[in-house]
């Protein structure tokens, strides 16, 4: 019998593996792909990363020792995963983006500067700001490169004992007071503790008994049209706060692709299997109309485009915890289009809480909070 079984072994998944495995349990990796690949919501070159959390300050403690342990994983994989290029949170003053920036970094002592347009125009010259917008610009942000950073966390878990089954997935799972059963389409497995990390797979493996929901999401990259060293010296990542609309985000094209960019949230809704992963005109004309205004500079014909999925809860806010009606199963779900900046944290903790500790504050993202249907075993 194994001491944990983990289910999902993308951003989440392979972190609680590999913490787990470094602390000498016996773990059991499963996924029903094999990672990293670009099915789910752990792929697509970049993922922005950043301090000043507008979401809820709550998240700042849990993001400083995610750099730490970031930068620990780059030295013990002997890759470069992180890098700062600093970032740009846009909006006008009243906004959730940048009021809940500054009061994040005021309320955590960190460090920022507030733009106005003409210095965002100095700074940054490739933005066009409204004349009634600011910038919240934070040194420390920078741009995470998940395929490597997945494939890291995998083989490092390996290293330190963690067997992982690729290709196999889960049909069902069974837990008892003190034990859990899972059934995949190759055999069945017992362990002590179960870890639920499937990603966009979670609510059919937890039956509806959460209110998630998938989003399909749609990355685009462009080049820029005209002065290219606008866009390839200096360029922040950026959060476009629209009021009522998707934000508009964008990551420097540091893997040679071009500027990437996108609408955080507005998704179609749906099953994980069934989501189209064709892109449309639908996906890209919206993009072009915001580029031609907010950055005029950039080819507005995308030269790549992907699709991935975002696992929505109501508030937004992650599920990490353990399973309201079964203790010796642990949630890490829900992570609504912000998680992958966390994995190596939520995998520290997962592991914490596993062996009966809590050195994180994670009340938060209690599952407890929801409680959507009658439950499952």
């Amino acid at each position: 019998m194994y001491d944990v079984i983990v289910v999902g072994l993308g951003g989440m998944g392979g972190a609680i593996a590999y913490h787990l495995a470094r602390r000498g349990r016996r773990v059991l990796g499963l996924d029903r792909l094999a990672p990293p690949h670009d099915a789910g919501s752990s792929h697509g070159m970049s993922r922005i990363i950043r301090q000043a959390y507008f979401e809820d300050p709550a998240y700042v403690p849990l993001l400083l020792r995610a750099y730490e342990l970031w930068e620990a994983l780059a030295r013990d994989a002997g890759e470069t995963l992180l890098v700062k290029t600093g970032g740009l949170m846009i909006g006008t003053p009243d906004s959730a983006i940048v009021a809940g920036s500054t009061e994040s970094a005021r309320r955590h002592g960190l460090s920022y500067r507030m733009l106005s347009p003409e210095d965002v125009g100095r700074w940054f010259p490739a933005f066009r700001l409204e004349p009634h917008e600011v910038a919240v610009y934070e040194e420390a942000a920078g741009v995470l490169f998940p395929e490597k950073a997945v494939a890291a966390h995998l083989r490092l878990a390996r290293a330190a004992g963690a067997e992982l089954r690729l290709n196999e997935p889960v049909e069902s799972w069974v837990a008892g007071p003190s034990s859990v059963s899972v059934r995949t389409t190759a055999g069945r497995y017992q362990a002590e503790r179960l870890v639920l990390a499937a990603g966009a797979w979670n609510p059919k493996l937890l039956g509806g008994f959460f209110p998630m929901e998938v989003e399909r999401q749609v990355s685009l990259w462009f080049r820029p049209a005209e002065r290219p060293d606008w866009f390839e010296e200096n360029f922040p990542v950026f959060i476009w706060d629209r009021g009522d609309e998707p934000a508009l985000y964008g990551l420097p094209g540091l893997n040679g692709e071009g500027i990437k960019v996108g609408l955080h949230h507005g998704g179609q809704l749906g099953d994980p299997d069934r989501l189209p992963r064709e892109i449309t005109p639908d996906d890209i004309e919206p993009v072009q109309r915001l580029l031609a205004r907010r950055l005029p500079l950039l080819d507005p014909e995308p030269r790549r485009a992907a699709v991935c999925l975002y696992t929505n809860t109501p508030d937004l806010h992650f599920l990490v915890g353990p399973h309201p009606d079964h203790p010796a199963v642990l949630l890490a779900a829900g992570f609504s289009g912000h998680g992958f900046k966390f994995c190596p944290v939520i995998g520290e903790a997962v592991a914490d809480l596993v062996e009966g500790k809590e050195r994180r504050d994670l009340a938060l993202f209690n599952p407890g909070r929801f409680r959507a249907g009658q439950g499952r075993s």
